[in-house]
């Protein structure tokens, strides 16, 4: 990919990682437990697909205080997949090392940096990435950065589905990323560079 990008379409990314009230146990630490991911057309202004990726956790527990954000429990995550094949889905399946990617801040890109490095898993992803939250946050004017949720009512727009579930996140946030995308706000080469 040459330093600006052409392609109208995005991979819209949103996890949920392992969390606690406090800190974690000893010998856990917090790992991606749900990928969320929504295709975004810029130039049909439409969000094609809603896909989820479950994934085991390798070195720590679903506690109840992650279940209760979440909606998530141990013994769903125990379906998922290992962090590794989650990692070669993304890339056989929605193109994430050629396509670029946004995510509601800088949280999800350095949760995949950390824990492709604690892994020695491939980074899946290519090298654009967009912080939807910090365009947002420039364009609208404002002194503090927004959640997600907060932003949508900024817009007028409602939350569909379930907050911090990272299949409704995703498509929640793409909806904002159309909105700056219709406004002329999206930029069209990558915010950031993503760590590998």
């Amino acid at each position: 990919m040459d330093s600006t990008w052409t392609e109208s379409v995005v991979n819209v990314v949103d996890v949920e990682a392992t969390c606690w009230a406090g800190s974690p146990p000893p010998g856990e630490a917090s790992e991606i437990i749900e990928i969320g991911l929504t295709v975004v057309d810029l130039n049909i202004g439409e969000r094609l697909g809603r896909h989820r990726i479950l994934v085991r956790p390798a070195w720590s527990t679903v506690s109840e205080f992650c279940t209760e954000l979440t909606g998530l429990t141990q013994d769903k995550v125990d379906q998922g997949v290992s962090f590794a094949e989650a990692c070669r889905l993304l890339t056989a399946e929605h193109r994430a090392g050629t396509r670029p990617w946004a995510s509601w801040g800088d949280y999800d890109r350095h949760q995949f940096g950390r824990q492709c490095q604690a892994t020695g898993t491939p980074y899946p992803f290519g090298r654009y990435h967009v912080n939807a939250k910090t365009v947002f946050t420039k364009v609208e004017g404002l002194r503090k950065a927004p959640g997600m949720a907060r932003a949508l009512q900024i817009v007028g727009r409602r939350l569909e589905g379930r907050h911090h579930r990272g299949e409704d996140d995703a498509w929640n946030i793409a909806a904002l990323v159309l909105h700056l995308h219709e406004r002329g706000d999206w930029p069209t080469a990558g915010g950031h560079r993503a760590c590998r």
